[in-house]
């Protein structure tokens, strides 16, 4: 049985799920996860054919450790059974599609039951308890409304847990200064990237932001660092907040972090199961070791997800929490193993570049890295921007160049031109940064 929701007016908003005991998550996971497993294999093609070639059936799980024999999901399966035969129910049932930009290839096409979006909801609204938000709230949400996840999960989460909305979407960044000047809201929902784009806005526009009654952000849709949480605290005046979720397991609300510690996004665990694999081997890792985070979702009706690969590259820790929540923690994403670049024999991810600009003395915390070949071996480049204040001569750009290379080299090991610009020169974001640009 489903856990009912239930506004609390504390910290939790369904403290009994949010508390339960190792072993009480384990025997909830397995009997959903049972039924789960015969959902997917009586109902979609593509699993049961799977499972058949791969020797299995729903009753071979014994315990939870029995779901390693069980064959994964990838993302181009999805594309394979484009639009519709993923899905475990006839369309007409179905309460609501999504789907993916299509941009590297077919669109990812997910789709919801009635229950699905009162469980996603749910979620979404336990999520932002967590973050620190608040029953009564006035909540600003620039996440992108529409076939995107982001807009309506944060739209549906923050009404079920009693907010007030502002349903601005993303774009015209003007307005939504005005807005938060304005409206005042306590709140600020959208991607990291486009949260400093409306902090650099407002300075344009003479608004102090900080000084506003924003005081929580609740930011994801694509990987940032510690370093970009601190520009965000400090440009925004606010406790930047990080949740974490995909279209093809719900959307956002698979994790979020909690307002006491930020350190670490609490998986639900009562709706989905989270390994650790090793993404060459394929084997399972043990408790606290990084690798690729693959997860199974054990309450979706409408498409259910069997060891979906989500090619982030983390860890997980069940060490106890300060906020009394007893889920596994997700240790915070260090980038995708599809996202890695091997410049020149190392291995370099976008967010290790991050970590190297953002809070970088002199430099705006807005870059592009581009990749292209230099003879048979993959070469990168980097755009970035000097802070307003800074001098843009061309020689204090040169010396600045120099100066970021050199850091590179010496933090990450590899070694790429750098491109300093004056401000505004790097393309700005008002939904998910473009922080790679591929010219191989």
């Amino acid at each position: 049985m489903l856990v009912t929701n239930q506004i609390d007016p504390g910290f939790m908003f369904e403290p009994p799920a949010e508390t339960m005991s190792r072993a009480e998550i384990g025997a909830l996971q397995l009997e959903r996860l049972r039924w789960s497993l015969e959902r997917a294999y009586t109902d979609v093609p593509h699993y049961r054919a799977a499972f058949d070639k791969a020797g299995v059936t729903p009753a071979d799980l014994g315990s939870l450790a029995d779901l390693r024999h069980f064959p994964f999901t990838e993302k181009t399966h999805l594309r394979d059974n484009y639009p519709f035969e993923m899905f475990a129910m006839p369309l007409e049932k179905m309460a609501r599609i999504h789907a993916s930009s299509g941009t590297t290839g077919k669109p990812t096409v997910v789709g919801y039951s009635a229950g699905d979006l009162e469980r996603w909801a749910g979620l979404m609204a336990r999520s932002m308890a967590a973050a620190g938000i608040r029953p009564g709230d006035l909540v600003h949400n620039a996440y992108g409304y529409g076939l995107f996840t982001g807009g309506l999960g944060a739209h549906c989460g923050a009404e079920r847990l009693g907010c007030v909305v502002v349903p601005i979407s993303g774009g015209g960044t003007e307005r939504q200064v005005t807005l938060l000047r304005d409206f005042g809201p306590g709140i600020l929902c959208a991607t990291p990237s486009y949260a400093l784009n409306i902090a650099e806005v407002a300075e344009v526009m003479g608004v102090d932001i900080a000084r506003l009654p924003l005081r929580r952000g609740l930011f994801g849709a694509e990987p940032w660092s510690n370093e970009m949480r601190a520009e965000l605290d400090r440009r925004l005046g606010i406790k930047a907040v990080d949740i974490y979720g995909l279209s093809e397991i719900m959307g956002p609300g698979v994790a979020c972090e909690c307002d006491a510690e930020r350190d670490g996004l609490h998986g639900w665990e009562d709706h989905f199961l989270f390994e650790i694999i090793d993404p060459e081997t394929q084997e399972p890792l043990p408790m606290g070791e990084s690798g690729e985070l693959v997860i199974t979702t054990l309450t979706k009706e409408a498409m259910p997800m069997i060891r979906y690969r989500t090619r982030d590259i983390t860890r997980l820790s069940d060490e106890p929490c300060s906020c009394g929540r007893t889920h596994v923690r997700i240790l915070r994403v260090d980038g995708r193993n599809d996202d890695m670049m091997i410049i020149r024999g190392v291995n370099v991810y976008p967010s290790q570049v991050e970590a190297v600009l953002v809070g970088f003395e002199g430099l705006s915390p807005h870059y592009q890295i581009k990749l292209f070949k230099d003879g048979p071996l993959d070469a990168m480049s980097l755009d970035v921007e000097v802070a307003p204040e800074a001098s843009t001569s061309r020689e204090a750009l040169a010396e600045k160049a120099a100066e970021v290379r050199h850091h590179i080299k010496s933090t990450i090991g590899v070694t790429c031109a750098v491109n300093v610009k004056a401000p505004g020169e790097v393309p700005r974001s008002e939904g998910k940064a473009v922080r790679v640009v591929d010219l191989r």
